[in-house]
């Protein structure tokens, strides 16, 4: 998951976050200090929170009284930005706070009360000031750009009022915004439909499996059978019932999904784009290009995805070999990683990234930065959360096992990366994107891969790292870019008038999932439903892809650092700690072609494809030493 760094970014996680634990292993007041997070950090207790909460508020008010002042000339832009600015720091402060209290225990209904009173506040401010934009273009360009030029204050600036600028054919009349606004509320109700049809009202069956045990199937037990039994009819069976209860309801589920992209499509048009894409990428300036040249890639490079499957099947002595079944181990691995001996070997592991990242990396597993155990009522899954003048908080619920290894080295990428854009960046320049994001934690996946496997002596651990690895990339790249793709086109369907029912839904997602696993799976009738499971869908439009592309450039720039000249390589390295120390202050891509990728060339996405390939070939190999495969 990405680091949070911006406003409404952290309570936004938290709303959308998995449920909390029903039960835990671990109480605690028994966790060691040094494993838990220090908030104390922030703020020394509530009080001096609602102190911040009402600074927040009286600069709320004082932000809007600003209104009809920007165009007085630049030291009254100047007092906007600057003002604008300590309104992000209080904010952030106050909202990351919160998140956190509640990420710890959600079960505590005062603490949720007090972060849905920082949502109200931030709404009710978006509508206050909705007059900014409008205000801003108002003023010519020429004479903006003298202001910047002529007003050193206005520098740390410059990115955002150029890239408001940017998008100026995008901002509407001061009017025509406010409408808009209005509207913020009600855009959100198809996706809550989406939420309580699947939260709330989703009645899953049972099953019985084959050892006579009758279990209650939900989205949490359906993985746990796919992932631990050995037996293939219980997993097709836990299967079976998990989608058949989505598609019990589809109908509803295609009016929702129906709904978003409708709302989206109107959106797009209201602010005068050409597509739901061109409007969500537009966004970051990001081109059309980057997107269509992933998907156009993706498709052209199944043939590793596709060959470890078979490979799969062949291990697991299957006749019939279906998606239900690819997240079975083909061996039993049990081995224990402790926390503490975890970090040292990723401090390790990082050390080819040099001095600098090393010192950053041993930072991040300060003691009160990280809270790593299961805790009852603590929010499941794994996120760093950046706190610009404080230090990142990352939350694991860690229990030694080997994904957990690879979490802890995914999230302390993020945590590094935010470290670096803090120290270089202003406030206002530090937040990445997700665009971004994701390179610096998959990187740092890689390094300790890498790592583990030269300093890995047993073949049965070599062969799970193996697999974890290409599991990783059929996750991470090809599974986002098949989502991309199907996004893509129903999107396209929406924008051409075309009607949008359940059948239809199935249509293109069981078109999709052929091109992507063609003859490796059996493709059950039942997958076709899988849009109706997938949140992302609803909650976030056009937002996998950039896993896609962030695995794609990572891939590339960890070649990069790896292969060519002895000079080559250490430029490599020295690009990747620039791009990690540029925050977001500059467009995302241009951030990458600065690193040394260009991600509206197919080389980019290659570079993943091939990695793939260059994995699968060596798993096989560990394959057969094992005797698993002829």
């Amino acid at each position: 998951m990405q680091t949070f760094n911006r406003i409404g970014s952290l309570f936004l996680l938290l709303l959308l976050s998995t449920q909390a634990l029903v039960a835990a292993p671990k109480d605690r007041s028994t966790i060691d200090a040094k494993h838990q997070w220090a908030l104390t950090d922030i703020y020394a207790n509530w009080e001096a929170w609602e102190l911040d909460l009402n600074k927040l508020e009286s600069l709320m008010d004082g932000y809007a009284e600003l209104q009809g002042t920007l165009g007085s000339g630049p030291q009254n832009l100047l007092k906007a930005y600057t003002m604008r600015e300590e309104l992000g720091l209080v904010s952030d402060r106050v909202q990351t706070y919160a998140g956190l209290v509640r990420a710890l225990d959600n079960r505590d209904n005062e603490v949720y009360a007090k972060l849905q009173q920082v949502g109200i506040l931030f709404s009710r401010f978006g509508t206050a000031t909705s007059w900014f934009a409008p205000e801003m273009v108002s003023i010519d360009w020429a004479t903006m750009e003298t202001w910047l030029d002529e007003t050193p204050g206005l520098a740390n600036y410059r990115f955002a009022i150029e890239d408001l600028y940017r998008q100026q054919e995008h901002v509407l009349d001061e009017k025509s915004e406010r409408l808009l606004s209005y509207f913020r509320p009600l855009s959100g109700t198809p996706g809550s439909v989406y939420d309580q049809l699947s939260t709330a009202d989703i009645k899953f069956g049972t099953i019985k499996l084959s050892t006579g045990e009758e279990v209650q199937i939900s989205e949490g037990e359906a993985g746990r059978i796919f992932s631990t039994s050995r037996n293939h009819e219980d997993r097709k069976a836990a299967f079976i019932e998990r989608n058949s209860t989505y598609n019990d309801n589809l109908n509803t589920y295609a009016a929702s999904y129906d709904g978003i992209c409708q709302r989206d499509w109107a959106y797009a048009q209201a602010r005068n784009y050409g597509s739901t894409l061109e409007r969500t990428l537009g966004s970051n300036n990001i081109p059309v290009e980057v997107y269509l040249n992933l998907l156009e890639q993706g498709r052209a490079g199944v043939a590793p995805l596709q060959r470890y499957h078979k490979l799969r099947k062949k291990a697991l002595k299957l006749d019939e070999y279906d998606g239900y079944d690819s997240a079975i181990p083909v061996i039993d691995f049990d081995k224990d990683y402790d926390y503490d001996g975890v970090a040292t070997m990723i401090q390790k592991s990082v050390k080819p990234l040099g001095k600098s990242y090393s010192q950053k990396q041993v930072e991040a597993f300060s003691p009160g930065w990280v809270d790593v155990y299961e805790t009852p009522g603590k929010t499941t899954g794994a996120f760093s959360a950046g706190l610009y003048g404080v230090h990142p908080f990352m939350l694991l619920n860690y229990t030694n096992t080997l994904n957990d290894v690879f979490t802890v080295a995914h999230e302390m990428g993020h945590t590094v990366h935010t470290m670096f854009a803090n120290e270089s960046q202003t406030f206002s320049n530090s937040g990445y994107t997700l665009f971004v994001a994701e390179v610096a934690s998959t990187m740092a996946e890689a390094h300790l891969l890498e790592y583990m496997l030269d300093n890995s002596k047993d073949p049965k651990e070599r062969l799970v790292l193996l697999s974890h690895a290409i599991d990783n990339i059929a996750g991470t790249f090809y599974t986002q870019v098949m989502f991309a793709d199907y996004e893509y086109q129903v999107h396209k369907l929406v924008e051409e008038g075309q009607p949008i029912t359940a059948d239809v839904l199935n249509g293109v997602y069981h078109e999709v999932l052929v091109a992507y696993y063609g003859d490796s799976m059996e493709n059950h009738e039942l997958y076709d439903v899988t849009w109706a499971r997938i949140p992302h869908f609803s909650s976030v439009p056009y937002y996998v892809y950039q896993y896609a592309t962030s695995y794609a450039a990572s891939a590339s720039l960890f070649k990069q650092m790896n292969e060519g000249s002895r000079k080559s390589k250490k430029q490599a390295k020295a690009n990747y700690i620039n791009l990690l120390k540029s925050g977001g202050s500059d467009y995302p891509v241009e951030q990458l072609k600065k690193a040394g990728v260009d991600m509206t060339k197919p080389e980019a996405v290659q570079a993943v494809i091939a990695s793939m390939d260059d994995l699968v070939n060596r798993y096989e190999k560990e394959l057969n030493k094992l005797g698993l495969v002829d």
